[in-house]
């Protein structure tokens, strides 16, 4: 089975960055992979705006060319998300939460009624199928820990879309000993390809 997977990096770092080398490693895993990468500290999306969430919530039978140009980029996000079966996500812990930059990327691809839908037991993902691997690097925070808002709100955001099958390597409080934290990070992602 040939795999499609979405590399999504969000370090402000272009030269440096611990969660870039890690997404490289770990997207390598999978050499026969089509590999879609999305940089979005290089490339950033805009923020939402009113227009925008007036064409999002006006049914896609009644919008205008202008709101339907509106939603446009947003589209194209989530195609690329459908089309991955694996997302390999950078995600470096900025204030204790996910960069700006990896927020925007959750509110284009994070729609009701394309990605997840609310029904009378409550919302239910529309992206099912998929595994996502987290490559979280921070300075002082550890990942899963109360005051961890990246790792956590991702797999909420992430299975709130429908993605369950999260995983997350973590070279974590790297400033307490980055050595020690970057050798745990290779040796899950050696588990991952043993996997």
């Amino acid at each position: 089975m040939t795999h499609s997977i979405l590399r999504i990096d969000a370090s402000a770092r272009a030269q440096g960055s611990v969660t870039r080398d890690l997404t490289g490693r770990i997207a390598a895993l999978w050499p026969a992979a089509h590999v879609r990468h999305r940089d979005l500290a290089a490339d950033p999306l805009p923020h939402l705006t009113e227009d925008w969430v007036s064409a999002n919530f006006t049914p896609e039978a009644n919008r205008t060319a202008t709101q339907a140009k509106a939603l446009a980029l947003s589209d194209s996000l989530i195609d690329e998300l459908r089309a991955a079966d694996k997302l390999v996500i950078g995600l470096p812990v900025y204030n204790f939460g996910v960069p700006s930059a990896l927020k925007a990327w959750i509110d284009h691809v994070a729609r009701a009624g394309v990605t997840f839908r609310y029904t009378e037991t409550g919302p239910e993902g529309l992206l099912t199928g998929k595994r996502a691997i987290l490559a979280m690097a921070s300075g002082g925070t550890q990942a899963g820990a109360e005051i961890d808002y990246a790792s956590t709100y991702m797999r909420h955001i992430l299975g709130f879309v429908g993605i369950t099958d999260v995983t997350v390597v973590a070279a974590d409080q790297l400033a307490l000993d980055a050595d020690a934290s970057l050798a745990r990070a290779l040796d899950q992602i050696g588990e991952l390809q043993a996997a």
